[in-house]
């Protein structure tokens, strides 16, 4: 009988012989410490007041007008362009004046034929009347003399209306600025044919302008004739916050948006006619939560505000802010809680668990 020799091969060893060869150390990781800031806190506000409403408009003028001329006749001169400041009484323009200055003249002329008609038949009246009282004429010659007397007096009176008709018309082949404005809008040329009634000239007024605010019927209510009212314009950030009493509220209601116009005057703010305008009315008195401003910061779109938490880490939130509160607050709609603690002086939105000490 043979013998069989059996040969036992131990993996475990092969595998611990491995790993002594490629074994290694795993490196540490060391964890980035955030630098401490200094910053100075305020606290969510909750306060009590009227929430704005507003309400937007478009600046108009005070006056305006498209001035024409009954003379007719081809424009000689144009004095002005669009944007020119005039003066009231200062020329516009100048149409050509033979055929106005023609007319007058033919009125002047039966003026002077009317006054020796009238001299004649007031020495044939007075000749009729000392016939008359010496018996040597009779009633009806008399009558006849003082008829024409008076038509001759009436003809004189007739005459004279139309010398002062054709000398007004006269006038304005000088076409005049009626009111101290601006000119908007040239609408001849020279050589272009004026017309009666025909626009020459669109001005409006800089002095006294307004603007016309849209407001809810169900707010008309809230304004008064003589209010003071806030107006921002959008196109002239500049000129900041414009304060304008209240002139007029137009009665009727539109009826396709339930609105009403309320015009406001703008004082000695000058601002073309047609920009557009925000303003601010009282509304209900509600709760609302405020911040300083200086703690809102602005990052791609978003609202972003610091808020340090109770372990004195800095934790950035996002928020929807409202309307402004007034000295230096604006609401926060949503985003914060009362009395949380907010950074005023961050640089910039940081990264949350960044240390915060409070300014000593």
């Amino acid at each position: 009988m043979k013998a069989r020799t059996l040969v036992t091969i131990v993996p475990l060893a092969l595998a611990a012989l491995g790993m002594a060869a490629c074994g290694h150390e795993e490196p540490k990781t060391a964890e980035a410490e955030l630098e401490a800031l200094t910053v100075t806190t305020a606290e969510v506000a909750l306060m009590t007041a009227s929430k704005p409403i507003e309400v937007r408009g478009v600046v108009q003028p005070s006056r305006q007008a498209a001035v024409s001329s009954r003379v007719m006749g081809p424009v000689v001169a144009l004095s002005v362009n669009a944007g020119s400041v005039v003066s009231k009484g200062q020329t516009l323009l100048e149409i050509q004046p033979e055929a106005s200055q023609g007319q007058l003249a033919q009125a002047q002329g039966a003026l002077a034929q009317a006054e020796a008609g009238l001299a004649l038949a007031e020495r044939n009246y007075e000749r009729y009347r000392a016939l008359h009282a010496e018996k040597a004429a009779s009633d009806l010659e008399l009558d006849m003399a003082k008829m024409q007397f008076e038509q001759a007096s009436g003809a004189v009176s007739q005459a004279k209306g139309a010398v002062r008709a054709a000398s007004s018309v006269a006038a304005e082949s000088e076409v005049k600025a009626p009111f101290s404005a601006q000119v908007i809008e040239t609408l001849v040329e020279v050589g272009d044919l004026a017309a009666p009634g025909r626009p020459l000239v669109r001005l409006e007024s800089l002095e006294n302008q307004q603007i016309w605010l849209t407001v809810r019927a169900r707010d008309a209510g809230r304004v008064e004739v003589g209010d003071e009212i806030a107006v921002r314009f959008d196109a002239r950030p500049d000129l900041g916050t414009v304060t304008g009493s209240v002139d007029e509220i137009v009665p009727s209601a539109d009826p396709a948006t339930h609105t009403l116009t309320v015009k406001v005057g703008l004082g000695d703010t000058a601002i073309p006619s047609g920009f557009s305008g925000r303003a601010t009315i009282e509304g209900d008195v509600t709760e609302r939560l405020v911040i300083p401003e200086s703690a809102l910061h602005h990052r791609g779109g978003l609202e972003l505000v610091v808020v340090r938490s109770g372990d004195g880490t800095a934790r950035t939130r996002a928020v929807t802010s409202g309307a402004a509160a007034g000295e230096g607050l604006i609401e926060v709609l949503s985003g914060l809680d009362p009395g949380e603690s907010i950074v005023l002086d961050a640089p910039g939105p940081v990264a949350d668990g960044t240390p915060l000490e409070l300014t000593r």
